[in-house]
């Protein structure tokens, strides 16, 4: 590969002139995030997952906060999370947040309160009331479950009828016997998390079965899959297949750190961290798939809007790759970003990924520079989107959906890709620790 043969040469402390460097980047567009000169551009998918969950927060998320903050008209998709896998069909996930909830006009999309008497309410009803104000915006469901439901609803003996179950309830619109409501759904997001060798055959052939059922049903209906960080984690899947039958694939691009370690370090780094040149990261991540056969333009690169912290961190390198005592859970973004104080904050050169150390406390995750650079990676690699888990963890304002909402439209340049392989920094200002971290919160153009 011309990436790791160009990094190798810095590595050994070898010298490559301007010339030479771009001439190779002519060469080898891919390694180095330049856009492909004959490959056309394809739109690129702004895709956020919605979950269930967000009635049930202290300060409740709806449907209509993606109005007034503008994120509805910036997305494309939107993943509700998430449907039931389990005994063999699917079910609602949750009945109550789906579709028995009450709104009041001032929660509701249209600006009217629910018929209390009405079998459909809840974030179905407010989802379809969104795609009648933007009729453009299409909704997949996300099929979640425990591995061994996948595992046996994947089954030969049970694969059909499994199927049948999903797209009679979700694409049909059967949602419970007296509510029909074709089309609210456009297509299908598959999250198997995640089937493993003996489950490789019954992967593929689970996906070809909702391909020949959606595709009976009507054509044009999107199928996405929601995959782990490497294709290694999902071993003997054939993704040259996969990546033929699905309109999306979506890299899980984060976890890379988190409380499972008592060492800190970086939720979702884009590249290899200059401590640690060949440790995960996103850009090692979707050249694997790329790789292993999927397309790019079916690639959506997976984005944060949340993050993890420890307590009783050792001041060293300001607090990266340091032992700690993990926070339990995620905290959502607009929670942490409340935390991030100017000289609190440091930046990871190669990757622009923020974090916070007071002295004690870590935090990882992602703020509107760190977005606007992966975003600006995407789109200059020609990957099909970028999605987000969870729309709910952003700012009131949609702080991080703005950013990668710009990103697409006005990406960085791609040299900058090419100057951060080449170890050189684009930061602004050059007051750097030991781990290439500074205190600086934005990147050049």
């Amino acid at each position: 590969m011309a990436r790791r043969w160009i990094s190798s040469l810095f590595n050994h402390g070898i010298s490559v002139s301007a010339l030479v460097l771009f001439a190779v980047c002519g060469l080898y567009p891919r390694a180095y995030g330049f856009p492909y000169p004959h490959r056309r551009h394809a739109r690129r998918l702004l895709v956020g997952y919605f979950t269930a969950g967000g009635i049930y927060s202290s300060t409740p998320f709806f449907v209509k906060n993606l109005v007034a903050n503008g994120s509805a008209r910036r997305l494309d998709q939107i993943n509700y999370a998430a449907a039931s896998v389990s005994n063999g069909h699917c079910s609602l996930g949750d009945p109550l947040a789906d579709m028995l909830t009450t709104y009041a006009a001032q929660n509701s999309v249209n600006g009217k309160a629910d018929d209390p008497a009405s079998p459909f309410r809840g974030y179905f009803h407010q989802l379809e009331e969104l795609k009648r104000r933007i009729p453009r915006l299409r909704i997949l469901i996300s099929l979640e479950g425990r591995a061994r439901d996948f595992a046996a609803d994947a089954s030969p003996e049970n694969r059909s009828a499994f199927v049948a179950s999903c797209v009679e309830m979700y694409i049909r619109g059967h949602f419970m016997p007296g509510v029909t409501r074709p089309g609210l759904f456009d297509g299908v997001d598959i999250d198997w998390e995640s089937p493993q060798l003996p489950d490789a055959a019954n992967f593929l052939a689970l996906i070809q079965e909702f391909r020949r059922q959606m595709n009976a049903v009507r054509p044009g209906l999107r199928l996405a899959v929601a995959v782990d960080q490497s294709p290694g984690m999902l071993p003997g899947a054939n993704f040259g297949a996969i990546g033929r039958l699905a309109d999306e694939i979506g890299v899980m691009n984060y976890d890379y750190a988190g409380p499972w370690s008592p060492q800190t370090g970086f939720l979702a780094p884009l590249f290899s961290s200059s401590r640690w040149r060949y440790s995960p990261s996103i850009e090692h991540s979707i050249a694997s798939y790329e790789a292993a056969g999927v397309p790019a333009g079916k690639i959506l690169m997976g984005l944060p809007f949340y993050g993890y912290g420890w307590t009783g961190v050792n001041d060293s390198d300001n607090g990266l790759f340091q032992q700690g005592r993990a926070v339990r859970g995620d905290w959502p973004y607009h929670s942490i970003r409340a935390l991030a104080a100017p000289p609190y904050v440091f930046r990871d050169a190669l990757s622009q990924a923020p974090w916070i150390f007071n002295g004690e406390t870590f935090w990882t995750y992602e703020d509107p520079v760190s977005i606007r650079y992966k975003v600006s990676y995407a789109a200059n690699l020609r990957l099909g989107g970028v999605m987000i888990w969870e729309l709910s963890g952003d700012t009131a304002d949609a702080e991080l959906l703005r950013s990668a909402y710009r990103a697409f439209h006005h990406p960085l340049k791609s040299g900058i890709f090419a100057r951060t392989m080449a170890g050189q920094t684009h930061l602004s200002h050059n007051q750097t620790s030991s781990t290439g971290a500074s205190v600086v919160t934005t990147a050049s153009n």
